[in-house]
């Protein structure tokens, strides 16, 4: 009974922890993402302490853009003209980010979006974390980067 009695326990604790994104969670979504792991469909692990490049996006009514922008040591981002056209949908309570480029076509389910947190989820089941990103800024004096 104890054992069982358990086994209910985590699992309500489990499905509390779960944060399922909802329509006003969508704007959350704007702004700079640094990768943080990457959970493999076979559960292993990618770890990333640094990286070259952050994921802009921007969304406004659930169509915008994502794109890989370069932080500079100043605070500022290098970009190009690459990016993908995103467009957000609800599908029976999952939102998916629908990515298209002249290339290709894809979708990843919006697993966790909170303000600092934004797990993706691709067709392959490989989970990508994100942690909100902040500009790296080594000014000399405490001077801030603009």
């Amino acid at each position: 009974m104890k054992k069982v009695l358990l086994i209910f326990f985590i699992s309500i604790l489990s499905v509390s922890c779960t944060s399922k994104v909802t329509s006003s969670d969508i704007p959350k979504i704007n702004g700079y993402w640094e990768i943080e792991k990457v959970i493999f469909s076979d559960k292993k692990q990618k770890e990333y302490s640094i990286n070259e490049t952050f994921d802009y996006f921007e969304v406004k009514d659930n169509k915008g853009f994502r794109k890989k922008v370069a932080p500079q040591l100043d605070g500022t981002f290098l970009v190009n003209d690459d990016f993908e056209k995103i467009e957000i949908k609800e599908i029976e309570g999952v939102y998916f980010i629908y990515y298209s480029t002249s290339f290709s076509k894809w979708k990843e389910e919006l697993r966790l979006l909170s303000d600092t947190e934004l797990i993706l989820v691709n067709e392959a089941k490989n989970e990508y974390h994100y942690k909100k990103a902040a500009p790296i800024n080594l000014m000399e004096n405490g001077k801030e980067a603009k």
